[in-house]
């Protein structure tokens, strides 16, 4: 296995084997009570808080995290971490306010919520265009880019093998069910936070040996330094560039190529909690997890997910910064620069044990995340698709053979589009890549959800008319609008930059994707509430809401508390 040693083969040995066995265990002891439908793809009623809680983090830590996220810390810094660390103060909303109407309503899928509060026509079309983006991107990008990184720290030329075994120990869990795939992932979380908190703490003694010249490596001295020698990269809030043309050889286009990606205050104000919000409260893959629990299980779980959040930058961004700063000072004599190599050029430094403790933590992260992204396009599939047009008199085994069958034809879709990357996700830098395109429908289905759940007025028209608009809004601000309106207007601030790719020079004009999101949103709002305003005060689909659903006990509060006080204790020292 190239670069690893016996011990460290050993060590991911033992990982996959008590995974697997787990697993199989689960499955077994499933097996022996009666398997319906909503128990496979829901688990319903028997994970508990914290299996909920660990398996939304497994979850949402993947490949694009490790390898995504650190590039970014790489590339820009800890602003970057705004995408964590907002998620646990979007997870405190959602367990508030969006999982009661949920769970009060029985909704089970997200296309279900838009059939029962708006119409089968909206439900479908949506049904049909998350398939296609939880195969086409997200899977892809999973897939790639964690294949792509053990790969690299393996000493190269194994990818596609990396590839079809990542795919096989997904589909060993996935084809359990929603409850296989629940208690796997607390194995799975408990390994990536060892092993994710055991590489960053290597990476910092490394930082303190390299630029002090320290004996033996000191993790707090290490911190230290990443600040001295890059103070840059410790600001949260980007400062809008002042030009807004610029050419590589300008210092100022590498500041405005990282304001595009994070604008700054104006994020706040804009996409960031529309990405935050959509997908940790109206995405199937997410909230598959809470929607087979009582309200207060859902909720402690969500809420020790958010709180899991705050440290989720120490693992996946801190090695970017590290890499950075060796880099910079030519202790990276083998790395390229391209930032979504950074985490691999950091795990090279391990010694033999903690690569293959390192290898299984990004194993664990890129298996749970391909397992539970399966399960819900099984999930979506089966319920909202083959159940209601297909064959409405299925029966449960029907419907979890063919769940099953969904699951295995998903992931040879993601293995051909993933082997030569069709999709250019290595070019576009892994979790930008993500946040983009999934930020083109965002704006639309996040509006639709909004006004769905708490405006009593919003009509099904206005629903359909909002997620297509939102989209074609998102597709104008992104290619459209610069050309038209020019780069500078009161709605935003475009810039334009060099970028050298593979030796050749682009130069590129664009809007911050997250402004983009968030004028997307706010005219898809308006629409659909002028559309809305036309049809009945009350429209007969609309839940039936009582403040008495958002009430918290005692001891959720205190979770809700300690969470708001460590985030604003972060954003007061990185500000």
């Amino acid at each position: 296995m190239g670069n690893l040693a016996t011990i460290d083969i050993i060590i991911f040995l033992i990982y996959f084997v008590v995974v697997a066995g787990y697993g199989i265990w689960i499955y077994n002891r499933k097996k022996s009570a009666a398997t319906g439908s909503k128990d496979y793809f829901l688990a319903e009623g028997s994970l508990t808080w914290w299996a909920i809680g660990a398996s939304l983090i497994a979850s949402n830590i993947s490949a694009e995290q490790f390898i995504g996220m650190s590039g970014e810390g790489f590339f820009v810094g800890v602003a970057v971490a705004a995408y964590e660390w907002i998620a646990a103060l979007a997870l405190i909303i959602i367990a508030i306010w969006f999982i009661p109407i949920y769970l009060k309503n029985k909704i089970y899928t997200m296309p279900q919520f838009l059939e029962t509060r708006y119409n089968k026509s909206v439900s479908l079309i949506m049904a049909v265009f998350w398939l296609f983006l939880y195969v086409i991107v997200n899977l892809t990008s999973i897939l790639y880019l964690g294949a792509l990184a053990i790969d690299t720290l393996l000493g190269g030329g194994h990818l596609h093998i990396i590839m079809i075994g990542l795919l096989l120990m997904a589909l060993l869990i996935g084809l359990g069910g929603m409850k296989v795939i629940g208690y796997t992932d607390v194995i799975q979380v408990a390994v990536l936070i060892i092993g994710g908190f055991a590489t960053v703490y290597m990476a910092l003694q490394i930082v303190d040996q390299r630029i002090n010249g320290a004996a033996v490596g000191n993790a707090f001295a290490g911190f230290q330094t990443l600040m001295n020698e890059a103070p840059q990269h410790f600001k949260l809030m980007l400062e809008k560039p002042v030009k807004t043309t610029t050419t590589l050889a300008m210092p100022e286009n590498l500041d405005v190529q990282k304001y595009v990606v994070l604008p700054g205050l104006a994020m706040y104000f804009a996409g960031q909690w529309i990405v935050n919000l959509n997908y940790w409260g109206c995405n199937q893959y997410i909230t598959q997890r809470a929607l087979g629990a009582d309200l207060k299980t859902a909720r402690t779980g969500i809420l020790f997910a958010g709180f899991l959040k705050l440290f989720m930058p120490i693992i996946v961004m801190l090695p970017g910064i590290a890499a950075y700063v060796l880099y910079t000072k030519g202790h990276l004599p083998g790395f390229n620069g391209v930032k979504d190599g950074a985490y691999s050029a950091i795990l090279g430094f391990l010694p033999v044990g903690l690569k293959g403790l390192a290898v299984a933590a990004l194993t664990a992260a890129i298996v749970a995340s391909l397992a539970g992204k399966v399960n819900s396009i099984s999930t979506i599939f089966t319920l909202d698709i083959y159940k209601k047009y297909l064959k409405s008199d299925a029966t449960e085994i029907q419907m979890v053979r063919t769940g099953r069958w969904a699951i295995i034809i998903a992931m040879f879709v993601a293995l051909a589009f993933t082997w030569t990357d069709a999709l250019g996700i290595g070019g576009e830098g892994g979790f930008t890549f993500i946040q983009k395109y999934t930020g083109f429908i965002s704006p639309g289905v996040f509006a639709m959800f909004l006004l769905g759940m708490f405006w009593k007025r919003t009509t099904g028209t206005a629903a359909l008319v909002g997620v297509i608009l939102g989209f074609v809004l998102a597709i104008f601000f992104n290619s459209f609008a610069v050309e038209i309106f020019g780069k500078e207007t009161w709605l935003y601030t475009a810039f334009t930059y060099e970028k050298l790719e593979n030796g050749v020079v682009h130069t590129i004009t664009e809007i911050p994707f997250l402004i983009n999101m968030g004028w997307s949103f706010f005219f898809t709002v308006l629409t659909m509430v002028g559309i809305s305003l036309a049809g009945p005060k009350v429209n007969p689909k609309a839940f039936a809401i009582d403040a008495s659903m958002f009430k918290v006990d005692n001891r959720t509060l205190v979770l809700i508390v300690v969470t708001l006080l460590l985030l604003t204790a972060l954003y007061v020292r990185f500000w």
